[in-house]
């Protein structure tokens, strides 16, 4: 069949797509940005990339109209605008009016669990969706799932933070909270055996994992299973407010995606039983075994996809990488240094291994602080990491840096900066010449920002020049620097 998946960039979408290609399909991938799209797509004849945004109408028309199924994977728990309703209800609209004009008899969503009265925004918005989605030109398929359990996740990644960094916590009352997580990889195996099964048309099905358990017993079990004795009390004076700051000076979550949390896991999410588990022959695993399954991932360096890759997960980029590849050249500050390069290959692989556990190779404490400094004033810090320790995509999170270009043919790599600025600031590195050629830029926005390029102007010297010789593997060279306001 050929099937289109949106949101193929997503958390969910990105690993679907390999369990689709496998069954023999087709796959038609929907992006925002090209730049995004994994590589690999480009080098199989069974998958095409287009570019198209489902907020924009007239982006849509070039998507082929020759499908048999489609995903609709297009939600945010990171958007906390007060328009969010409003903004997925009119992406279903225009996914819906699309569909309709092309030749698929099958739509699978995603949704989340809703069987409470009272729902959070999120999960009222989804069930709205449901609504917009049914139509009398194809057949609607809905799972329902709770919880997400699986490497990347945003839930795993933030029980993981509390669980590793806290021996002892004073935790909000919504820890009692009952759930059934459900490990990603049960939720894989519904949406792909659902495609082209007749038997699934125009139903919604709840699914979800064999345990009904507190979020308290989540982070018990998470510790069990890492092999940490973890102690818990919950107190029921912790405001909303108060606990979603919790999340965020403690976590690697962000204040928006920490808000949304708390506001969904005030909500009991238990799921209606169904024969759907027999239908598909899926028999969804523990917590505890979703749990130890997602660091074996860890562990092998198998992690296809993370929450903390979202594009909205620090609001400054928007959506769209393009935008961002072409370094400005006028107005702005740069901070240029080059060596000479003995090894090509080795410290490429240093580059592609920057950030995250690695560090920068020099001043680490510097940058440290820097990283603190930012949460404080409610930027995104260091905590985010990166996915992989060795792999690089355009669109991936790194620290507080975006990838916004990596090529390893190319030998460039270009990071566009995330944290809180009063402007804008891009760090590139590329081998040129047989020299790696390191540039900061930084585009200073008012007086605040000209005074701020100056403040840290004396720590460029040495940190940078410090990372350039670790890169090149130069204990002392001479350093050709140059500071410019063009």
């Amino acid at each position: 069949m050929k099937v289109l998946v949106t949101g193929a960039t997503g958390y969910i979408g990105k690993r679907l797509i390999p369990f689709l290609l496998h069954q023999g399909h087709t796959v038609v991938c929907v992006v925002r940005d090209r730049l995004r799209a994994d590589k690999s797509y480009t080098e199989d004849e069974n998958v095409y990339v287009i570019e198209a945004d489902f907020l924009k109408p007239e982006t849509l028309e070039n998507i082929p109209k020759g499908i048999d199924a489609a995903y609709y994977l297009i939600h945010s728990m990171s958007n906390s605008s007060k328009d969010f309703e409003s903004l997925e209800e009119k992406c279903a609209v225009n996914f819906k009016n699309y569909v309709e004009t092309t030749e698929a008899k099958q739509v699978i969503y995603l949704s989340g669990i809703t069987n409470e009265d009272k729902l959070s925004k999120h999960l009222r918005s989804r069930k709205n969706v449901e609504g917009i989605l049914a139509s009398e030109q194809y057949a609607l398929t809905i799972f329902k799932a709770g919880i997400i359990v699986g490497s990347g996740s945003s839930s795993f990644e933030i029980i993981r933070d509390l669980v590793e960094k806290l021996p002892f916590m004073i935790a909000p009352k919504w820890l009692n909270t009952k759930t059934q997580p459900l490990a990603v990889r049960d939720v894989l195996a519904f949406l792909s055996r659902a495609v082209g099964n007749e038997a699934l048309y125009n139903k919604s099905f709840d699914v979800f994992g064999p345990e009904i358990i507190t979020y308290r017993e989540m982070l018990l079990q998470f510790a069990k299973v890492r092999g940490l004795k973890r102690y818990i009390l919950t107190v029921p004076v912790m405001t909303p407010k108060l606990s979603s700051y919790w999340l965020y000076f403690v976590t690697s979550t962000s204040y928006k995606l920490a808000t949304s949390l708390v506001d969904s896991m005030g909500v009991q999410i238990i799921g209606k039983p169904s024969d759907i588990n027999q239908i598909l022959d899926v028999n969804p695993i523990t917590y505890k075994e979703a749990v130890a399954l997602a660091f074996e991932k860890i562990e092998q360096n198998g992690i296809v996809s993370s929450w903390k890759d979202s594009m909205v997960s620090s609001g400054r980029l928007g959506k769209q990488l393009h935008k961002y590849v072409n370094v400005p050249k006028y107005g702005c500050f740069k901070d240029y240094k080059e060596r000479y390069v003995t090894d090509a290959n080795e410290t490429i692989e240093k580059i592609w291994s920057i950030g995250g556990k690695n560090g920068w190779y020099y001043g680490t404490i510097l940058w440290r602080i820097r990283g603190y400094i930012d949460k404080l004033f409610g930027g995104i810090g260091l905590r985010r990491g990166r996915t992989s320790p060795t792999n690089i995509d355009a669109g991936d999170a790194l620290d507080f840096w975006r990838v916004i270009f990596a090529d390893k043919e190319k030998q460039k790599l270009l990071l566009y900066a995330e944290m809180r600025l009063p402007g804008e600031a891009w760090l590139e590195f590329k081998i040129e010449d047989n020299k790696l050629k390191q540039t900061a830029t930084f585009r200073p926005r008012g007086l605040w920002g000209r005074l701020y390029w100056y403040s840290v102007l004396p720590f460029h010297g040495f940190i940078f020049s410090g990372m350039i010789d670790k890169l090149v593997k130069v204990e002392t060279q001479k350093t050709t620097l140059t500071t410019e306001n063009v």
